[in-house]
């Protein structure tokens, strides 16, 4: 059984985690590494054409910098 980031156990056989990990590492044993070379330049060309090289300046000047999350609560 797997648990949950609280360390609750739930009904199923793995957690999303472990299903996220096996679905990435299968598709990485069926199309190669190449793949998502392959798929992440597309995305960078999509976004650039999208948002312009001055977005990548914009997102690069904010790397590293820590940033404040909110949370909702239920209720």
């Amino acid at each position: 059984m797997a648990t949950n980031d609280n360390g609750i156990t739930n009904g199923g056989g793995m957690s999303v985690r472990e299903a996220g990990k096996r679905g990435g590492d299968r598709v990485k044993a069926k199309y190669g590494s190449e793949f998502y070379e392959a798929i992440g330049r597309k995305g960078g060309e999509a976004t650039k054409s999208k948002y312009g090289p001055s977005f990548y300046e914009e997102i690069g000047a904010k790397g590293g910098q820590k940033l404040k999350r909110t949370t909702k609560t239920a209720g």
